[in-house]
């Protein structure tokens, strides 16, 4: 008797990874059947439309209504949705001085420089 295989069971991190991929290539709002297509015929269509109200939870999507549905779209580039997720992370923290020295410490010289950088462009904006 041949045994079957199921299909490879992925985390709920990766999925929402996925999704958010998908709307990226998308060339404006896309809907949750359209996602399901770009990401393939064994994700259920429910799975999408649960991850989708997951990331719109999170911020990470907008909705528009489209008919009887929704046509989804990401609230930020990825840079952005990584950027509110750090910020997320420190807003929960109750020692934010710590946290962001303890942050810098462990940068790279590299990134150290960079981020130094860009505060001295941020600074110099705003005293234009």
């Amino acid at each position: 008797m041949a045994e079957q295989r199921r299909p490879r069971r992925r985390g709920q991190g990766e999925l929402e990874a996925q999704v958010l991929a998908a709307l990226r290539e998308a060339e404006g709002p896309a809907t949750a059947g359209w996602v399901q297509e770009r990401l393939g015929a064994d994700l259920a269509y429910t799975t999408v439309v649960t991850i989708l109200s997951r990331l719109l939870d999170k911020g990470a999507v907008t909705r528009e209504r489209e008919g009887r549905s929704f046509a989804w779209t990401p609230s930020a580039d990825e840079a952005g949705l990584a950027a509110r997720k750090m910020r997320k992370v420190l807003d929960g923290e109750r020692d934010r001085q710590a946290v962001l020295a303890s942050f810098l410490t462990e940068l790279p010289p590299g990134d150290e420089r960079l981020l130094r950088e860009l505060l001295r462009q941020d600074e110099a904006e705003k005293d234009d």
